[in-house]
């Protein structure tokens, strides 16, 4: 695929499959904006891709911030000189947050929180992009969804929530943005090996039975890999896929084909 020369804007990018696809995208000839509201791991990224051949700026943003959303997209527009890809990648779970993660404990604050950074936040960054995507001539917005965004999971009430949320925020942008040429994609991934999965699993009472039904029930019997989700993100911001827009694309490892795991077909995963 080709995407040399694009001008792409990833959130959260300091870490997980953020920094994976700011890496690909930038090995690949893209411009790449890095943003995070971690500031060293952001510009340790950076340095790590200029040393590797690659364009690629720093700007500080947390995206549930209306001002900070607007000076990110002015940094593109002066780093950048503009925007082709706009990847909102940024996103929380709960469990991150140190407080209360069923019905019972979790605060408002909280709940708020999550669809702050993982709903609220894509939208505002779809918003403040527009003028700088309407002057691109291969323009695309892509959304970080997640098989939560189908199928819920244990406590997991606010970050199921905000990514069921962002399904149907992508199909609606889609519709609304396809007049300006702007495509609207969506990927779900299933259990991927990331600091927040990471976080998910230490949290629960039971990390074996946590897992157990994410793993196992992947037919590609393994945890899925940072690098895979950034090719299919680089295929999504590519000319190759001009003709796909609107979707919300499972990268789940066969997880939502079926509902068994693999120890019923002889099968045994790998951590």
């Amino acid at each position: 695929m080709s995407i040399a020369g694009l001008k792409f804007l990833v959130t959260g990018a300091a870490t997980g499959i953020g920094a994976a696809t700011a890496t690909l995208a930038a090995s690949k000839g893209a411009h790449v904006l890095v943003s995070d509201v971690n500031d060293e791991g952001g510009q340790a990224l950076v340095d790590e891709i200029r040393e590797a051949g690659g364009v690629a700026h720093y700007q500080h943003c947390d995206v549930s911030n209306e001002e900070q959303v607007q000076a990110l997209m002015q940094a593109a527009a002066d780093t950048l000189g503009g925007l082709d890809v706009l990847h909102n990648n940024a996103g929380i779970h709960e469990t991150i947050l140190g407080e209360g993660i069923t019905l019972e404990t979790m605060s408002r604050e909280t709940f708020e929180k999550v669809m702050g950074i993982n709903l609220v936040g894509p939208f505002m960054c779809a918003k403040y992009a527009l003028p700088l995507l309407k002057q691109s001539d291969n323009a695309s917005i892509i959304n970080a969804g997640s098989t939560g965004s189908f199928s819920a999971y244990e406590h997991s009430v606010a970050y199921g929530s905000s990514k069921g949320g962002i399904a149907m925020l992508t199909k609606n942008l889609a519709v609304d943005l396809a007049p300006h040429r702007i495509r609207v994609n969506c990927y779900c991934p299933g259990t991927i090996k990331t600091q927040m999965v990471e976080n998910f699993i230490a949290a629960s009472h039971d990390a074996e039975i946590l897992v157990s039904p994410k793993t196992l029930t992947h037919l590609v019997p393994r945890l899925g890999e940072t690098r895979e989700v950034a090719e299919l993100v680089c295929f999504l911001a590519s000319e190759q896929s001009s003709f796909v827009n609107g979707v919300v694309w499972l990268i789940d490892g066969g997880s939502l084909a079926w509902r068994g795991t693999i120890d019923a077909l002889g099968m045994k995963g790998e951590m």
